[in-house]
């Protein structure tokens, strides 16, 4: 049995394999580069452009451009009118700008448990947990998998409540024919760089009810009614702030790049999914290393490839498994400490561990692998290799 490159053996790489990575081409760098000698860095005619193409893909009539996913969160909670006194649900399995959205205006996360074959938001633990006060839900297509949004919507027409997909693993992927980005009522994307379409920083929420739009828009530009470039082409120079907003814009700049990079989303997703196949297959192979499970009638789309290990088959805990492959030239991550095991979750909320159970066990014994469209069939081969490598070490 060979050496683990962490006892002082021979590393499977020599240099380490991101979990993730952007993909820049000279097509991306002429964008941007006309851009930057336009007329236009920001407010201009990029940003609807881009509104526009990621619109299209997401079979939506609006889409609202903004500074981060984050902001895309936020600006989602603000649309709907959540404010102090709501709850709003959202999966604990997931990065905590789901629950910030809600947070950033006065409102209480309520943190639900995951289903423990998907780690996808359980719809059975979101009709438990609402109560009079409850104003949203908020699920989370997690890894770049459609949670079950037949079930969701269902529960959510029941109460009347809004139903907010925090799609940012998932662009490009669907559910039962449907694009994500047109499965709830207000659509939450990510262009960070690791994600399928990069801005830099950036994000989007896509929507086809109009005056959910408007409030959008409005939330993005301080709460100011009409923009630079509205202005510009009225004529114009008097504005009027009706509430308060934020400084939310996206430039044209980013506009640019995420304009060529939707091109280029199609055949990311399809690169992605191989990328999948290949791992089931080895994986299939590797009993203490097993993969999520994948809902029938969707269409994954991988923004992350997740290993949950059977800790009671093996010598070693997920840390020194994480140890190990990094030693071995694999760049592996987890995705997530369940939001409400934060310190300011606990602290601020009084959310304790044994709120989530699913969650929290998932959490000791997942890990990410790397999963970006320009690994090559080798670095696919090198990630199996160091895993078969390590889990064999430590088998018992």
């Amino acid at each position: 049995m060979p050496k683990l490159a962490i006892d002082g053996g021979e590393p499977v790489r020599s240099t380490l394999l991101p979990y993730g990575r952007q993909t820049i081409d000279d097509a991306d760098v002429a964008a941007v580069t006309e851009t930057l000698r336009s007329d236009w860095l920001t407010t201009g005619p990029k940003v609807a452009e881009f509104e526009k193409a990621l619109a299209a893909v997401a079979g939506t009539s609006d889409a609202v451009a903004v500074s981060t996913g984050t902001a895309a969160l936020h600006a989602a909670m603000y649309a709907l009118g959540v404010s102090p006194g709501d709850e709003v649900l959202v999966t604990t399995m997931t990065f905590a700008a789901s629950a910030n959205g809600a947070a950033f205006l006065g409102a209480t996360p309520v943190f639900v448990d995951v289903d423990p074959d998907t780690l996808l938001i359980d719809p059975r633990e979101v009709e438990a947990r609402i109560t009079p006060r409850t104003k949203a839900v908020v699920a989370v297509d997690y890894a770049g998998q459609p949670c079950d949004y037949d079930a969701l919507e269902s529960i959510t027409r029941k109460h009347g409540l809004a139903l907010v997909d925090d799609a940012c693993h998932a662009i490009g992927g669907s559910c039962r024919g449907r694009p994500v980005g047109s499965l709830a009522l207000l659509n939450a994307f990510s262009f960070h760089p690791v994600k399928h379409v990069a801005t830099g920083e950036g994000g989007a929420v896509t929507t086809s009810d109009a005056e959910l739009a408007r409030r959008l828009r409005l939330f993005r530009n301080h709460g100011i009614t009409t923009d630079f470039r509205e202005r510009a082409v009225q004529g114009a120079f008097a504005y009027e702030m009706v509430d308060l907003g934020y400084n939310y814009r996206l430039s044209d700049i980013q506009c640019a790049l995420g304009i060529s990079q939707l091109a280029k989303l199609p055949a990311s997703v399809l690169r992605r999914q191989a990328i999948a196949r290949q791992y089931d297959e080895a994986f299939h192979k590797i009993s203490a290393a097993k993969p999520l499970a994948v809902r029938s009638e969707v269409s994954h789309a991988y923004h992350l490839y997740v290993i949950r290990l059977d800790l009671d088959s093996l010598t070693a805990d997920r840390a020194a498994i994480f140890r190990a492959l990094r030693a071995e030239g694999i760049g592996v991550n987890v995705h997530y400490l369940p939001v409400h095991l934060h310190p300011y979750y606990q602290n601020k909320f009084g959310t304790r561990r044994g709120l989530c159970p699913v969650a929290e066990a998932a959490y000791e014994r997942i890990l990410s692998l790397p999963m970006f469209p320009a690994m090559t069939d080798d670095d696919v081969g090198d990630v199996v290799e160091a895993v078969d490598k390590v889990i064999s070490q430590y088998h018992r």
